[in-house]
């Protein structure tokens, strides 16, 4: 996807599992795969010919590094990176790094969870260097040399997934030379040949395509064939940076007609999925002439934007014109809010998604990555902002994020993100964040442990999510604890709701042991709230004042709205009035 940069970094926290597992119940279950996949018309259906809706997530951050999931700012190709932990503990500790990291970034138990979840597809993003050797290093000019380290790796997913009735899209994210001025994406180093300066590039592309197509044409677990990952490139123009003003898209075309070509010598069956420039959404030019398969699906990409059906008007255009199969193979980098009416869109008009990416250091995704302090002062070292640690320091500290921090067990598990992709985009409740329990002698919510749910449904907030068109964390510029578009802040006494504006409101399900009186206070800084309690409205109150409520045994509902003032919330707490709650 697009550089994602100048965010602030996260505070991963993590969450208990009773949210996760109330959201879980109401979210989809993953099909079983049926056989091979295919475009037939506008939809891909399985071998039955029913339609198949793939929700999926992209495995980013894996095979193929991006600085900003390890919390860099600013370029961040994997081959600087790797050079930077080369200068800290030198080449011989860096490929023991490196190992682990492709041991334990995903595993079995990260196939299963996710398939537990509810999500039935997983995009792998592929480096070509694990699979290959770059062009500049083949021992004899025009041959390859394959490696079976990225092939076994494949396999081992492909077959981890399949336990699981799971797809897999095979995507290659990076390109032999790199297939864009967004270097990040493709680990692209400018200071040589791009995948479209060389034909040595392209030609190592395409014997790539065929050698996976004949590894895996017998795999029904495979859906697809992503061939080539967001190209972003002026052909016409080396102004046009990223091809976005491209009209004519000639060499794109002609690479993805020849990949297929390789593709269909040795494997009939499997969809091949395409991607125009512009990061995978500038098709001026490419089908002009007419597709050149019967199995293909056209992919976009989408970040930043509105979610509503205008903003996907292009590509229902070209699914309507081509008779195509539409894929949303990239989206996220969002809020929950945001997630779940994209969601809504897509499969409102049949269409399949992959969120983007499972996990990285950042915020934001089902799964969050806690690094160890020792991480947190190596990165400061790169960032200019601290000491150069000493190489046993920094080898601790990197081998300890390559073999502990990563692995699925150690991550920050975040149910709301999870909520919004697989719940909340088909179900207009909201549930509970967590077990929210007062017990017969009283007891108390955190003001952040508001209910799963969209935006208007579990909370409302002014700025629930990003639609600016470029990176920004302005929706919740904290980044912490949750991915919703509320505000909160971490003090000197724990996590708080921040600064609610006027209208804005939060959802509490609260679970009461005794039916009674009670005095209910919601504590914070000052300003004015409304509270309904179970759908009635209460009159307004002050932050810190106590309120006398009656409350049944079980379930209950408050909403407390701010009315003036700019009001911190800490938590809501409910006290019964002596000798009263039964």
């Amino acid at each position: 996807m697009n550089t994602r940069s100048g965010n602030t970094r996260g505070l991963g926290v993590a969450l208990a599992s009773v949210g996760l597992c109330v959201a879980m119940a109401f979210a989809p279950k993953a099909a079983q795969a049926e056989g091979f996949l295919r475009a037939q018309g506008q939809q891909i259906v399985d071998e039955h010919n029913r339609p198949v809706i793939l929700r999926g997530v992209g495995l980013g951050g894996w095979m193929l590094q991006e600085g900003y999931m390890l919390g860099l700012s600013g370029p961040g190709m994997q081959h600087t990176i790797r050079r930077r932990i080369v200068d800290l503990i030198g080449e011989q500790d860096t490929q023991v790094f490196y190992q682990a990291w492709l041991d334990n970034y995903v595993s079995k138990d990260d196939i299963d969870t996710l398939a537990a979840w509810g999500f039935n597809s997983i995009r792998l993003p592929m480096h070509y260097e694990l699979y290959t050797l770059p062009v500049s290093k083949e021992p004899v000019p025009g041959q390859q040399t394959w490696l079976e380290d990225g092939f076994r790796r494949t396999d081992e997913l492909i077959a981890w997934a399949k336990a699981n009735g799971v797809y897999v899209i095979l995507d290659l994210h990076a390109a032999p030379g790199g297939q864009g001025n967004d270097l990040n994406i493709s680990d692209r180093d400018p200071s040589t040949h791009s995948l479209w300066d060389d034909a040595a590039n392209r030609d190592k592309m395409v014997a790539l395509w065929r050698k996976l197509a004949q590894r895996y044409r017998d795999e029904p677990a495979v859906a697809g064939y992503d061939i080539i990952n967001e190209p972003n490139w002026g052909f016409a123009s080396a102004k046009d940076k990223n091809g976005c003003e491209e009209t004519g898209n000639a060499p794109l075309r002609e690479l993805l007609m020849r990949t297929t070509a390789a593709i269909r010598e040795v494997d009939k069956r499997h969809i091949v999925i395409i991607e125009g420039n512009c990061w995978g959404n500038n098709y001026r030019g490419v089908l002009d002439a007419g597709l050149w398969d019967d199995n293909l699906v056209l992919s976009f990409h989408k970040y930043w934007n509105g979610t509503g059906r205008d903003s996907i008007k292009d590509q229902l255009a070209l699914r309507a014109r081509w008779n195509i199969p539409l894929w949303l193979g990239e989206t996220g980098e969002n809020s929950n809010d945001w997630f779940a009416r994209t969601v809504e869109t897509m499969e409102g008009e049949s269409i399949g998604w992959a969120n983007w990416p499972v996990k990285k250091l950042r915020y934001n995704n089902p799964l969050q990555v806690i690094a160890n302090p020792g991480y947190e002062r190596v990165l400061a070292y790169w960032e200019g902002k601290g000491p150069r640690p000493s190489r046993e320091q920094a080898r601790e500290a990197l081998l300890t994020l390559a073999n502990h921090d990563i692995l699925l067990h150690n991550n920050a598990r975040h149910p709301d993100v999870v909520d919004a992709w697989l719940r909340a985009p088909r179900d207009d409740r909201s549930l509970p964040f967590k077990r929210n329990a007062i017990a017969s002698g009283g007891g108390e919510v955190a003001a952040v442990d508001f209910d799963l749910g969209r935006n208007g449904v579990a909370y409302f907030d002014l700025t629930a999510a990003n639609e600016s068109g470029k990176p920004s964390g302005d929706w919740n510029p904290s980044q912490l604890y949750r991915n919703d578009g509320v505000d909160l802040i971490r003090t000197a006494d724990g996590l708080r709701v921040a600064a609610m504006q006027n209208g804005e409101w939060l959802k509490y399900t609260i679970e009461v042991e005794a039916a009674g009186n009670y005095a209910l206070t919601v504590r914070g800084s000052a300003g004015r709230l409304k509270i309904k309690l179970n759908g009635d409205a209460l009159a307004p109150i002050d932050v810190n004042q106590s309120r006398p409520v009656t409350l049944p045994r079980g379930r209950n509902t408050v909403v407390v709205e701010a009315v003036s003032g700019t009001p911190d919330l800490a938590s809501l707490q409910l006290q019964p009035v002596s000798g009263d709650a039964r």
